[in-house]
């Protein structure tokens, strides 16, 4: 029990505080405004206390060199949580895609777990995102990420941002979330595409009919089909993306710790 109270460790304790702060300010799931600021202070609290027990802590000053740390730390978090965040942002980019086909573009709808606008199609498909991301136990994975990446970025080290993977990686990764939210959107764009194909033949060879009219219901009628369709695949490409998610977080860690 001393050592639980031990003071020394005091500083310590709050670079880790100051890390999950930043990583529960942006993290997907945990960052939404449903949840209470209270409740989400306090189970930082609670992981800052369970991490002192199993985190290696230097002992620490207060001093300059701490103050930068301090800072580190809260980087570190907001990095990890901000690239995970932009990865699941790739299910709302894909309802865009298609809700601009559809014709919903003109329809955004306020998200309030972010206070953003967001697209119809896409906050249907990330409501289903997030409750596969409680289903599957992948927040909990989310808490795995941001523990382990004590073991590739050092409490008492500073990151490693100066070096080209850096911002290789960066790169690579929006390239990789908009391919994902394009292989999502696809089959409906597709299919969309074809019905505007078959609209303009429709329009070329019988002028009485009146496509403008025509167009729009029979193109929200076949989006509503094939996303029936689509359901059925959807949960193997989220669960490929909660992958590549988990394998970006590491990933970054490595390139931040230097390793």
């Amino acid at each position: 029990m001393i050592e639980a109270l031990d003071l020394t460790r005091l500083p310590g304790i709050l670079l880790i505080f100051a890390r999950l702060s930043g990583f529960f300010m942006m993290v997907p799931f945990f960052s939404y405004r449903s949840i209470p600021m209270n409740h989400r202070v306090a189970f930082v609290i609670l992981l800052t206390w369970v991490m002192y027990f199993v985190v290696d802590i230097p002992v620490l000053i207060f001093d300059g060199f701490f103050v930068i740390l301090l800072l580190k730390e809260i980087t570190v978090g907001l990095f990890i949580g901000l690239l995970a965040y932009i990865i699941l942002s790739a299910v709302q980019i894909a309802g865009g895609f298609i809700d601009f086909q559809m014709g919903f573009a003109i329809a955004n709808i306020v998200d309030p777990q972010t206070g953003v606008q967001s697209p119809i199609i896409g906050q249907y498909f990330y409501i289903f995102t997030l409750l596969l991301l409680v289903a599957t136990d992948a927040h909990h994975l989310l808490l795995d990420g941001i523990y382990y990446s004590y073991q590739f970025i050092e409490i008492n080290e500073l990151i490693n941002i100066s070096s080209e993977s850096f911002p290789e990686f960066i790169m690579k990764t929006f390239g990789q979330m908009f391919a994902i939210a394009f292989q999502m959107s696809i089959p409906i764009v597709g299919m969309l595409f074809l019905v505007d194909i078959a609209l303009g033949m429709i329009a070329r060879t019988v002028p009485q009919v009146n496509v403008f009219v025509v167009g729009l219901p029979l193109k929200i009628l076949v989006s509503f089909a094939v996303l029936l369709i689509f359901f059925s695949f959807f949960y193997v490409l989220i669960t490929n993306l909660f992958d590549y998610m988990l394998v970006a977080m590491r990933d970054l860690m490595r390139i931040l710790g230097g390793s």
